[in-house]
C-alpha cells in the first residue's frame, strides 16, 4: 500500500495555519466533556451513576413514517418551518399555557441552540453586553462570545427588581432560563412582569428560554407570551428536547413579534435552511399523539424530583431552591477543592458524574449539578450518599485525580482563553 504523502506544509516545515481567535478562545462544553469521560469510562467496562445528562429517558413509541408524503420529506422545506407544525405549535401554547401566539410568529429551525445563536445575531452588535442571570446554561455566554458581544453576569441571588441596576447603556439583551437549568427555580407571573417593565424602559431585548416548561405540577407555568402578547421587544425559544425528551431531533424553535421573525428567517436561510424536514413533517403527523405519551411521563419526573428531594433534605446536602426541572444544584459545602475538582474526584474515585458549578457562572462555582431523569431512585440515592460525604471532606489532592486522568488516558479540561 502507497504511503499516505505529507502535505506541502509538513514538507516545507512550515507552522499551521492561525484559526480565529474567537474560536479558539472558547472551551469546550464543560457538560459535554464530562459527559464525554463518562463516555470513555463505560467504554473501559467501568459502571458509572450518571447525573450529568441534561435530559430524561422517555419511553416514545416510533410511529409510523410510512403515512408520511415521503416525496416531501426528502426534500427543502418551508424555512420557517411547515406551516403545520408551526400552527400546532402556535395553537399548544394557547392551550397548555394561555398564551396568544400566531402561526406567523414562529420559526422553527435545527435545535433551540442555534435558534439561541439566531437570535442573539439578530439583536446584538459587537461590544454590546448580553445580561445573564446566573446560575446560566453554559452555552449563552459562548454563544455571545462568538459574536464579539460581552457576557455580564447577574448573581444568582440579586433580587429580580434590582436587575435594573445591571443594565448599562451596552447592555442590549437579558437572558433567563425558565425554569431554569440548573436549579430548578421558577420565574413567577410577577416577577416577569418586572423583567419585562425593567428591560423595556431600558430599551434591552429579553430573551426567555423556555425549554423545561412543562415540568411544573403545583405551581403553574408562566409564559412570557402571555405576559407581553405583543411580544415587542420579547423573544421566546422552546424545543422538542426536554418536554417531549426528543433532544437527538435537534428541533427548536422562537416566538417572537412578526419583526423578529423576518430577521431570524433571513438569517435561518443563509446557516440552516430550514429544519428536518422528514421530522418536521412526522412532528406535525404525530403531534398529539406524541404529546399525549410525554407530558404524563413529564409529570412522573416531577414526582420523582419531589420523593429525591426528601433525601436531599434528610441528608442536610444545601441546594439552591426550585422544585422545577430534573435538575438539583447542590452546595459542595466546605469541600477544600473547587466545583471542578469535586466532580471529577467523584467521577473518577466512586464512579459519579455531575457538572461543576462553575459550568453557570462565577456566583455558583460552589455548587454541582445533579440530573435524575436517567437513573433510578436507588442509584441516585447511593450517589447522594457519596456526595454528602465528600462535603465534609477536609483535606483533598486535586494533584492525584490529575495523575489518575492522565493514566487513563483522558484529557484534561481546558478552561476558556480569556482574550476575546
Amino acid at each position: 500500500m502507497t504511503a499516505i504523502k505529507l502535505s506541502r506544509a509538513a514538507e516545507l516545515s512550515t507552522p499551521p495555519l492561525p484559526l480565529s481567535e474567537r474560536a479558539e478562545g472558547i472551551p469546550e462544553a464543560l457538560s459535554i466533556y464530562v459527559n464525554q469521560l463518562v463516555y470513555d469510562m463505560r467504554r473501559m467496562g467501568r459502571d458509572v451513576i450518571t447525573l450529568s445528562l441534561g435530559e430524561a429517558f422517555f419511553q416514545i413509541p416510533l410511529f409510523d413514517f410510512a403515512a408520511l408524503d415521503v416525496e416531501k420529506c426528502y426534500h427543502y422545506s418551508d424555512s420557517q418551518g411547515i406551516p403545520e407544525l408551526r400552527r400546532k405549535i402556535a395553537d399548544f401554547y394557547g392551550r397548555q399555557y394561555n398564551a396568544p401566539v400566531h402561526m406567523d410568529e414562529v420559526l422553527i429551525s435545527a435545535g433551540s441552540k442555534v435558534v439561541i445563536f439566531l437570535v442573539m445575531q439578530s439583536v446584538l452588535n459587537a461590544g454590546e453586553e448580553v445580561l445573564i442571570h446566573e446560575p446560566a446554561w453554559l452555552s449563552y455566554q459562548e454563544q455571545a462570545r462568538l459574536l464579539g458581544a460581552e457576557p455580564r453576569f447577574i448573581p444568582y441571588n440579586a433580587p429580580i427588581d434590582t436587575f435594573a441596576d445591571y443594565i448599562s447603556p451596552k447592555s442590549r439583551l437579558l437572558v433567563i432560563n425558565n425554569p431554569n437549568n440548573p436549579s430548578g427555580r421558577v420565574y413567577t407571573k410577577d416577577e416577569l412582569h418586572s423583567l419585562y417593565r425593567q428591560c423595556r424602559e431600558a430599551g434591552v431585548y429579553i430573551l426567555v428560554d423556555e425549554a423545561y416548561s412543562d415540568f411544573l405540577i403545583d405551581e403553574g407555568f408562566t409564559s412570557m407570551a402571555s405576559v407581553a402578547p405583543d411580544k415587542d421587544g420579547v423573544i421566546i425559544v422552546n424545543s422538542l428536547s426536554k418536554n417531549m425528551g426528543m433532544s437527538g431531533w435537534r428541533v427548536g424553535y422562537a416566538i417572537s413579534e412578526p419583526r423578529i421573525i423576518k430577521t431570524l428567517l433571513k438569517l435561518n436561510q443563509h446557516i440552516v435552511t430550514c429544519g428536518p424536514t422528514i421530522l418536521l413533517h412526522y412532528m406535525n403527523h404525530y403531534f398529539d399523539d406524541v404529546i399525549s405519551i410525554t407530558l404524563p411521563q413529564v409529570r412522573e419526573v416531577v414526582e420523582k424530583r419531589k420523593r429525591v428531594s426528601e433525601v436531599v433534605k434528610s441528608l442536610g446536602l444545601g441546594r439552591l431552591g426550585g422544585e422545577s426541572t430534573f435538575y438539583f444544584f447542590l452546595s459542595i459545602g466546605n469541600f477544600p477543592g473547587s466545583s471542578m475538582d469535586f466532580a471529577i474526584h467523584l467521577l473518577i474515585e466512586h464512579g459519579i458524574a455531575v457538572v461543576p458549578g462553575s459550568a453557570y457562572g462565577a456566583s455558583t462555582e460552589r455548587f454541582i449539578r445533579a440530573s435524575i431523569g436517567t437513573e433510578s431512585e436507588d442509584r441516585i440515592a447511593q450517589a447522594l450518599n457519596v456526595i454528602r460525604d465528600l462535603t465534609l471532606v477536609e483535606e483533598f489532592d486535586a494533584a492525584a485525580d490529575c495523575k489518575r486522568l492522565t493514566e487513563l488516558g483522558f484529557p484534561a479540561f481546558k478552561p476558556r482563553v480569556d482574550r476575546l
